[in-house]
């Protein structure tokens, strides 16, 4: 079943300048990336994008670490991307990700309890849906 996906590269991976290998690991696996930008996210954004996540105690970090640096958003597209996406990210937390998995090999915990896991990607097809209108208004018009 063909579908989309949201992938972001998060500022830490931008920063490692992990962004080439990730996007060939996406095309290695056979999807397509439909779009993709270098933005600097705000604040809007990120409380839409993590609406779920605004009164949960670790969300002033999650919002502090998305803005801390450009971020490399993508829309991908392929069969049962949502799925597949999610396991060549890896588990969220880059301690318990597989080798050879992205947040396997390029996540970190940071001192303080951080994770900085390199990657996000939409969690359902329905959240997929939401998540590009956020990031990509204009394929959603």
């Amino acid at each position: 079943m063909t579908e989309r996906t949201l992938a972001i590269v998060k500022p830490d991976g931008v920063m490692q300048k992990k962004v080439g290998e990730i996007v060939r690991r996406i095309e290695r696996k056979g999807y397509d990336i439909i779009d993709m930008k270098m933005i600097k996210a705000d604040e809007t954004l990120l409380r839409a994008h993590y609406a779920e996540l605004v009164d949960r105690p670790f969300f002033p970090g999650l919002m502090h670490y998305m803005m801390e640096h450009p971020v490399v958003a993508m829309v991908v597209e392929g069969d049962n991307v949502v799925k597949g996406w999610r396991t060549l990210m890896g588990t969220t937390n880059p301690t318990e990700a597989a080798p050879g998995t992205i947040r396997g090999d390029f996540g970190r915990d940071w001192p303080g309890d951080e994770v900085r896991n390199v990657v996000h990607g939409s969690d359902s097809p329905d959240n997929a849906l939401r998540e590009i209108s956020l990031w990509f208004p204009e394929l959603t018009r």
